[in-house]
């Protein structure tokens, strides 16, 4: 097997060139880590790519999951700051938009549950209002007349990932970090209960005396980690529609969410309606039901929709864990191993936050407990043999 002559076990290897890989790399550069990402296509062009770019802490915000609300709600208040940071250092707008949205109710059923969901967020001190169907038109003048309610949530806004990828790219390479494309990461190399670099398909070896793995929902299926180091993932499909005006935009200000979907504008006559929500493996095909489905519950609310142009229909895979929370940080079986995945729905959200705890975890902090790689020992161990 020939040997990368100029690696070092000084090396940080990340696994993965989506947002959160090259987030932690810009960031572990900027600590003064040697950074390589290994990225087996091209950078940012698997679920990054596909991600509609959500900020919704709020909206997101579940009962049971009250660690990835506050993680949610710390991370979108860095949001800002990480964007104007990240656009000085790049030299490009990462596509940050403040928009706000609205959860709004079709008919009496839904409207009853945004009560519910109101009266939970209002239990949690996050921002929400409840709006009658008049005044959410007035915001929205596109709504239907048919809706019946609306919750106004003015901090939750949007990114656009690919304007991100780009400006996340070019921070990375110009904070010295090596940008490796096209290249598969056949297995993880451990010597002694400690990461010693990756082999490459094809044997090519690279040295690191730490990897940190964020391959989205391939993470779980990397070769050379001991069973207990191994991270419970699924994948969980998502399929979207890119829709644009050609009149230009106006159609929509606000992030418009449904049940069973959402409408996120650019601002600039573009659209992403998304998304489903299917446990189908591995499987990134686009199927005109998913699709129909989509723009059926889309057009009920906002009529519009119909006359917008069909850029792009594409589907791609969220990397969720069993309690749908992140997993961040090193665990305790093997030294120099450090994890950046699980994040699910939120991982354009979840970017500044995870890019700091990780590049920090390489200097040896601590990561949030709730999310340590660990909190999975119990499910491995009294998984059936």
């Amino acid at each position: 097997m020939s040997q990368d002559p100029i690696a070092s076990s000084g090396v940080v290897v990340v696994i993965g060139g989506g947002v959160i890989g090259l987030a932690v790399a810009w960031r572990a550069a900027q600590r003064g880590h040697a950074v390589r990402v290994i990225e087996r296509g091209e950078l940012g062009a698997g679920t990054s790519r596909v991600a509609a770019g959500m900020l919704a802490p709020v909206t997101e915000a579940d009962a049971g999951e009250l660690a990835l609300l506050e993680l949610g709600l710390r991370s979108a208040r860095a949001w800002p700051a990480f964007a104007d940071e990240l656009a000085a250092a790049s030299g490009t707008d990462p596509g940050l938009r403040r928009c706000g949205s609205l959860v709004v109710a079709r008919d009496r059923d839904e409207a009853a549950a945004l009560e519910r969901e109101l009266a939970l967020r209002l239990d949690l001190g996050l921002d929400v209002e409840r709006v009658l169907a008049s005044a959410a038109r007035r915001l929205e003048p596109a709504l239907a007349p048919t809706v019946r309610l609306a919750l106004a949530v003015p901090g939750d806004h949007a990114a656009d990932p690919r304007a991100l990828v780009l400006a996340l790219t070019e921070a990375a390479r110009r904070a010295g970090v090596q940008l490796r494309t096209r290249t598969t990461v056949q297995r993880i190399r451990i010597d002694r209960g400690r990461v010693t670099g990756v082999e490459l398909a094809g044997g090519e070896l690279v040295q690191a005396g730490q990897v940190v793995v964020a391959a989205g929902a391939w993470s779980g299926a990397i070769a050379g980690l001991p069973d207990a180091a191994r991270i419970p993932l699924r994948p969980v499909k998502g399929q979207i529609l890119r829709l644009r005006d050609p009149q230009g935009p106006g159609l929509l200000e606000r992030i418009v969410r449904f049940e069973g979907g959402y409408l996120v504008p650019r601002g600039d006559g573009r659209y992403v309606l998304g998304a489903t929500m299917e446990e189908r493996g591995f499987d990134t095909t686009v199927t005109a039901g998913g699709l129909y489905e989509l723009l059926r519950d889309a057009s009920e609310l906002v009529p519009g929709v119909h006359e917008l142009v069909v850029e792009e229909a594409a589907a791609g895979l969220r990397p969720a864990t069993p309690d749908n929370a992140p997993v961040l940080g090193t665990g305790a079986e093997v030294d120099g191993l450090v994890w950046a995945t699980g994040h699910h729905r939120n991982g354009i959200l979840l970017a500044p936050v995870t890019a700091d705890i990780v590049a920090g975890g390489l200097d040896g902090d601590a990561a949030p407990p709730q999310f340590a790689p660990g909190r999975f020992a119990a499910t491995r161990e009294g998984a059936p043999a």
